[in-house]
Formats: structure tokens, C-alpha cells, sequence
């Protein structure tokens, strides 16, 4: 179990035993060098913060693991093709899609509230009203792009506040109103982005899409940073195209997010410029990170190892 936090390394060492699982636990990532931790076993699992490089894919298969667990939904941290080729089957962990729905509902919440700047100016002493006032969900439109298990999750949670729901979808899989992406963009008044990252998905809010969406729309993005166009929603935001943004994720995040930088500079100059704007939330990729989605992630795992058995997994 590579990339191992210690709240994940307290849930492997409670429930490996009972399932029957030997588990090696380390909080070292998956490299060419730690692969060797692995030799002798069939199944290792990595966390979802690490890409994982080709010569550590390869190493496994030398070192003979056929199976990899990604502790996340995505999968776009590995490689799959050169797994493939190397022997390696890779797959994703199911957990909680409500850890991800309620993150993404408070921070749609938050956008519309200017939460991040009452609270900056609350801190400072400033309990004034000012500004504009916010708006309130049964008055607006939202489109969730992606309704797959968080998607769905997502739309059951703005149709009980009163919102407008639209939806797009390669498959229609919620009770909104499923709709082609253009129109999406087009009568929305806040955009959450739900789909898995493919190169077919990558830059999906590209710097045409962001300028057809409405004057003061908000964007949110709870998925993975690269279905954004990052330069292009900086200067949509600069220019007041948009009314704000609340981020989860943010392409270039590797190495920043989950890092303790309070005494370093942070080598990403979007990000910087993001974090200047009263209008934008950011939050470093926390959206999973629940108990009941942990117990989830580290359940299901160890569940996929034993199946491999052949047995029926009992916690």
C-alpha cells in the first residue's frame, strides 16, 4: 500500500487482518526504487496524489504484480496502456460520492455567499455590510457536466434547495434535465464539472466554452484540474467574465496540494494569481477526505485483493 497518510495506515492495520490480508504499508509513493517493496505480491495499491511513472509500472511487472488499485475514481495518473503492456491490470476504488457532492454544494454555496471575503474582512474586524448581496439557489440555474455516481449525488442535493438542474452526460443518469453541452453553458448560472479526466475531456471549459457561458457565471470544479483551462479562467476572471470560481483541483497541483509550503514559494504562478481574487475559492483537493469515504477507499481495496482469491470478502 504505497502513498499510505497515517489516517489511511490506522484503517489498513484495523481491517487487513480481519479480511485475511498481509498488508506492507509504506507513505513512500510508488517509484522504480520502492517498487521492490512489492516483490512477491500479486496486488499493490497507490494513492491518487503521486503520478505514477513508467519505470515504477515497469519494475512491478518484474518484480510480479499483476494487479494495481488506484485509491481514487480517476485513473489518470497512471498510464494504463504501458501497465497493460507490462502486465498490470489497473483499476479505481468506489467510496462515498456524497464526501464529493457535499464538498461540491458548500463551495457552490460559498461562491455565491462571497463567503471568502466576509470572512476575510470578519477576521479583520469588519462586520459591515458590503458588496454585492448574494443570490440564492431556487433563483438560479445550475449544470452539472458529468452525472455519474457524484454527479447524480450532486444534482439530489441542488433540486432539494429549489435549483434548476440541467445536466450533460454521455448517458442520461439523474432525474435533471439532461441537455447538450452548448445549451448547458448557454442558461447556467453556475457550471460543476463532474466528468472523468480523458484526452477527450481534458481542457473541456477551454477558452472558447468559458466565453460562451453567462455574463457573472460561476465556475466549480470538483473533478480534476485539467478539465479546465486554467489560463483561460484566469483571464475570464480578470477581464469580470465570470463572477468567481471554487476550485478542488487545479492542473499543475501535483507537489503543491497535500505539501506544507508556509515557509517556501509556491511555484505556480496561476495559482498565485487565483489566490489574489476575492472571488475565487480554492481548496487543495480535499473533497474525498471524509471518514465514512476513507473507511470507504481502504474497505473496498483490501475487498478487491481478496477477491483475487477467489473469496467473498467479510469485514
Amino acid at each position: 500500500m504505497y502513498g499510505c497518510t497515517r489516517d489511511e495506515a490506522a484503517l489498513f492495520r484495523v481491517l487487513a487482518p480481519r479480511l485475511g490480508v498481509l498488508a506492507t504499508l509504506t507513505d513512500a509513493p510508488l517509484s522504480e526504487t520502492t517498487a521492490e517493496l512489492a516483490r512477491g505480491d500479486r496486488c499493490v495499491s497507490v494513492d491518487h496524489r503521486t503520478p505514477v511513472p513508467r519505470g515504477a509500472l515497469a519494475a512491478l511487472g518484474r518484480a510480479g504484480v499483476s494487479h494495481l488499485w488506484t485509491r481514487s475514481i480517476g485513473d489518470d495518473h497512471i498510464d494504463l496502456a504501458f501497465a497493460e503492456s507490462v502486465g498490470i491490470t489497473v483499476e479505481g476504488v468506489s467510496y462515498s460520492p456524497d464526501s464529493v457532492a457535499d464538498h461540491t454544494l458548500m463551495l457552490i454555496l460559498m461562491a455565491l455567499r462571497h463567503t471568502r471575503s466576509v470572512l476575510h474582512r470578519a477576521e479583520g474586524g469588519d462586520f459591515r455590510l458590503s458588496g454585492a448581496p448574494g443570490r440564492e439557489l431556487r433563483d438560479l440555474t445550475v449544470g452539472v457536466v458529468g452525472a455519474g455516481r457524484i454527479g447524480s449525488a450532486v444534482v439530489r442535493r441542488l433540486l432539494g434547495f429549489g435549483a434548476r438542474v440541467l445536466t450533460h452526460d454521455t448517458r442520461p443518469r439523474s432525474g435533471a434535465r439532461q441537455v447538450a453541452l452548448d445549451d448547458l453553458l448557454q442558461h447556467s448560472d453556475v457550471i460543476t464539472l463532474h466528468t472523468p479526466l480523458t484526452p477527450g475531456t481534458r481542457h473541456l471549459l477551454d477558452r472558447d466554452r468559458i466565453g460562451r457561458l453567462k455574463h457573472g457565471a460561476v465556475v466549480v470544479n470538483t473533478g480534476r484540474g485539467a478539465l479546465l483551462d486554467t489560463e483561460a479562467l484566469v483571464s475570464a476572471l480578470r477581464s469580470g467574465r465570470l463572477g468567481g470560481a471554487a476550485l478542488d483541483v487545479l492542473e499543475g497541483e501535483e507537489g503543491i496540494f497535500y505539501a506544507d509550503l508556509r515557509d517556501r514559494p509556491v511555484d505556480h504562478g496561476l495559482l498565485q494569481e487565483l489566490q489574489a481574487m476575492p472571488q475565487v475559492i480554492i481548496t487543495p483537493h480535499i473533497g474525498y477526505y471524509t471518514d465514512h469515504a476513507l473507511a470507504d477507499i481502504v474497505e473496498n481495496t483490501l475487498a478487491s485483493c481478496v477477491r483475487l482469491d477467489g473469496r467473498s470478502p467479510r469485514v
